[in-house]
């Protein structure tokens, strides 16, 4: 009886903490998303120094009760998973280690409390709880576009660098005498590529009606140029959307895979099985 009873409450702690398809664990997520924002205003409140005079020590004694809520959740969460080692080496597990540690390292290093900011990094959770996984599957989708794209992609950029040496070197040819700031090819091709983007700084500005002239066209370029990778990546998605499939939020206690088809009983992942024998 008592495997099982192990299994259950492992089961149990493991379906609050990882997964938002129950009450039980949106509830969690809806608290610990509380208290990490909770956290991060805390910390922005003791940035202010008049703030933080008057309010210190409800602000220190506030951050040490999340501290600790944080610790209780990262062991926690070590304890549901059957390989701790997988939980604590993953990208979620260093965040909750790195959110965790900076309120106790500042009891011995001087100037590491603000870290505690880095818990705006597990906002990315809101994601679970909102049941967003399959915008998170399109994500993944963008993710293997950009992948497929990458070659274009890459030789369209070579062609953009190649355009803003070409456009700089004549910017300097046209300008270089008038005193205007194009007095280097380097900063002549700078210029090109703040143009280029239509960010358009304004520290150099064309003095020659020439110059102007080449810069409207470089300006009225820069419109289309943006568009165009925009348009690679798009046609790649739209191949991958057609082949989506729902998700939920379950996560295997094994390996920690996410984002598994509705219904599904195994980890596509590890194949093993998603609940507790």
């Amino acid at each position: 009886m008592e495997p099982n009873t192990k299994h259950t409450w492992r089961s149990k702690l493991h379906e609050i903490i990882y997964e938002a398809d129950t009450p039980s664990g949106k509830f969690f997520d809806v608290v610990l998303l509380i208290a990490i924002l909770a956290s991060i205003v805390l910390v922005m409140i003791e940035s202010v120094k008049s703030l933080d005079e008057r309010f210190h020590d409800f602000l220190n004694i506030s951050e040490w009760v999340i501290t600790i809520l944080f610790s209780m959740e990262y062991v926690a969460r070590i304890v549901s998973v059957k390989k701790p080692l997988k939980y604590v080496t993953s990208f979620y597990g260093i965040i909750d280690l790195l959110s965790t540690i900076p309120k106790y390292l500042s009891l011995i290093f001087v100037g590491t409390h603000s870290l505690v900011a880095l818990r705006a990094l597990r906002l990315l959770r809101v994601f679970r709880i909102l049941k967003l996984t399959r915008y998170i599957g399109a994500s993944t989708n963008f993710i293997r576009a950009l992948k497929t794209s990458r070659a274009k992609i890459g030789v369209f950029l070579l062609f953009v660098v190649i355009l803003c040496i070409i456009l700089g070197t004549v910017m300097y040819l046209v300008e270089s005498e008038e005193g205007s700031g194009f007095s280097s090819i380097p900063r002549s091709v700078y210029w090109a590529i703040v143009t280029l983007t239509t960010v358009g700084y304004g520290d150099i500005a064309p003095a020659t009606p020439l110059g102007q002239l080449i810069a409207s066209l470089i300006m009225i370029m820069g419109y289309a140029i943006i568009a165009v990778p925009t348009g690679i990546v798009s046609s790649e998605m739209t191949k991958f959307s057609k082949r989506d499939v729902h998700t939920n939020t379950q996560c295997c206690s094994n390996c920690l895979a996410e984002n598994h088809r509705d219904g599904a009983e195994f980890c596509y992942n590890c194949g093993h099985k998603l609940h507790y024998d």
